[in-house]
């Protein structure tokens, strides 16, 4: 399902990383980033808490809005029943709607924020995500105290909050249209290789919204997925060329990929995951180069994998799903 908006903007967005995100190649673009993953608290999960806090704090004082002028927070994070979230934006805002779309959660909010801007509903809808590593790692995979070693197809969760600001008053960038995901299998179920779960989402999001507007990827200035790593990358454009004769070696890159130095931080694998992953790149680095216009037409496709460790445990597949936004400069 594809929509297209008439009055929808970005008003401004706020990022805070981690230390792994900190030592990669788009640190000048974030807006604070912190040295210790406990970022002065004494548990993982509440150091996701401040950081979700932090961020909002800084994009409200980037927009010039009180509380009580957001109409809506919209959030999801890693942990069990989105608590960072939960914890982080309580009292942020009139109302409040949790989500759970997995690393592709920054783009589901979106999406819902931009509809009900679309609808005249609301008229300022914060869109907030976070991850964190260690809380992340320990919960769907094993606690990294096991020292449990993994493949070079793994993912590395990434740390830190981002928040962006939709509005219904005119900037110079303009949520244009997105594309709803659907949820899907291709009998997958191997935790470690999340780029082989999500890559089939993110192909079909991205052939439905061309085919649906009609468009080919050079309308496109970047195309980007989040998050499929090295080798979900590759599995995606060699599909795309062979199966639809689509070509994305021009513009097209993974925002795993683009938030490590992959050759320098050997830890982080095959790149970076988690719902921050995606908002890092997009709501900082696309951000700034879409306001000084050096890029003019984008599309995010933030991807994610909808598993729990039960159900891994269980030899279930892995499901997973894509949603897209188009964003344009006005």
């Amino acid at each position: 399902m594809t929509f297209t908006y008439n009055d929808v903007y970005i008003k401004d967005t706020a990022t805070i990383a981690g230390p792994y995100e900190k030592k990669g190649p788009l640190k000048k673009y974030f807006d604070k980033t912190f040295d210790d993953l406990y970022y002065g608290e004494d548990s993982f999960e509440k150091a996701e808490i401040k950081s979700v806090k932090e961020s909002l704090k800084l994009l409200h004082k980037k927009v010039g809005l009180t509380r009580k002028e957001v109409d809506v927070i919209l959030g999801g994070d890693l942990q069990n029943q989105i608590a960072a979230t939960t914890y982080g934006t309580y009292n942020y805002s009139k109302c409040f709607l949790g989500l759970y779309g997995a690393c592709s959660t920054s783009v589901e909010g979106m999406i819902i924020g931009s509809v009900l801007i679309d609808s005249k509903k609301v008229k300022n809808a914060i869109v907030t995500v976070s991850s964190h590593n260690m809380s992340a790692e320990k919960q769907f995979r094993n606690p990294t105290e096991y020292g449990a070693p993994k493949p070079n197809s793994a993912t590395f969760t990434a740390t830190g909050s981002a928040s962006l600001l939709l509005t219904k008053e005119k900037t110079d960038i303009k949520v244009e249209s997105s594309t709803i995901g659907q949820i899907t299998d291709l009998n997958q179920n191997n935790p470690n290789d999340m780029g082989k779960v999500m890559a089939p989402a993110a192909i079909d999001t991205i052939k439905r919204h061309l085919k649906d507007l009609n468009r080919t990827p050079d309308y496109y200035d970047l195309i980007v997925t989040g998050d499929l790593g090295l080798y979900g990358k590759e599995i995606l454009m060699d599909y795309m060329l062979e199966e639809y004769n689509i070509d994305l070696k021009n513009n097209y890159n993974d925002c795993g990929v683009m938030l490590y130095d992959l050759k320098k931080q050997k830890q982080c694998l095959a790149g970076g995951s988690g719902p921050v992953c995606s908002a890092l790149v997009s709501f900082s680095y696309i951000f700034h180069e879409m306001k000084k216009k050096n890029l003019k037409k984008v599309l995010i496709v933030a991807t994610g994998a909808l598993f729990s460790p039960t159900m891994v445990y269980q030899k279930q597949n892995i499901y997973s799903i894509a949603n897209a936004i188009s964003l344009e400069v006005i």
